[in-house]
């Protein structure tokens, strides 16, 4: 990645650390983009400009770096609503819908999403995508058992299909030791279509399509930092 881009990531985490209040519950999001979050909380926590901050993270590598960095945590039983996420995707389109699972993080991100009063996404402008599907494959996450099975229904949906591969040529593995498979749908014209053609099947435990989680997108680029609020995008459940 360039330095150019590093710091588009940098500024936009920089504008969503404005929303975090003293006393929050606050989602910490994975990905490299939410980590520059994350570091930020840990610097404002230590210079005594946040306090009584509690974090649930989105992965265990997050986990780990939010323990490194002194950023105290809690957990979904304790703390079953969140006041507010910060976390990055792969790919936004014009409503706000993500695909999201890149890092292989999906499923907890979208638990921890669909608890959080206010999800904050921040991305570069890279990210920006007419139609969802045009940059990003879609990340799914399978069980093992029968695996293959579902390469061929998603095949049957217009999916080409990769296994992710983890290190030294093994299958990668998510947090909750599933597979994932990579989807390239090309630009999706239903999302909701698909995302209901995807719960149906018994195996698939998650997929990369979060539809109308995101409350707020900070972009970074070359024309500076510019937030996307979802007032005219309706949550579930409002």
């Amino acid at each position: 990645m360039s330095k150019e881009f590093k710091q588009y990531k940098q500024m936009a985490a920089e504008q969503a650390m404005d929303f975090i209040e003293s006393g929050m519950v606050v989602g910490l999001g994975s990905g490299s983009t939410a980590l520059c979050a994350l570091e930020g909380i840990a610097a404002k926590l230590h210079a005594g400009e946040l306090k009584d901050i509690v974090g649930i993270p989105c992965s265990r590598f997050i986990q780990r770096e939010a323990v490194k960095l002194g950023v105290p945590l809690t957990t979904l039983d304790d703390h079953p609503a969140i006041d507010l996420t910060i976390d990055g995707a792969d790919e936004v389109d014009p409503q706000l819908n993500l695909i999201k699972g890149g890092g292989g993080a999906l499923l907890w991100e979208k638990i921890i999403a669909q608890v959080s009063r206010r999800e904050i996404i921040i991305v570069d402008e890279r990210k920006l995508s007419p139609m969802l599907g045009t940059l990003w494959a879609v990340p799914i996450e399978v069980i093992p058992l029968g695996w293959q099975t579902h390469v061929e229904y998603l095949e049957t949906l217009g999916a080409e299909v990769e296994r992710r591969s983890g290190e030294k040529g093994t299958a990668y593995r998510t947090d909750e030791g599933n597979f994932i498979l990579d989807c390239k749908f090309g630009p999706i014209n239903d999302l909701n279509l698909l995302d209901r053609r995807l719960k149906q099947r018994a195996g698939i435990v998650e997929h990369g399509i979060f539809l109308d989680l995101a409350t707020d997108v900070i972009v970074a680029g070359g024309d500076g930092v510019r937030h996307i609020h979802a007032s005219s995008t309706k949550r579930r459940g409002e």
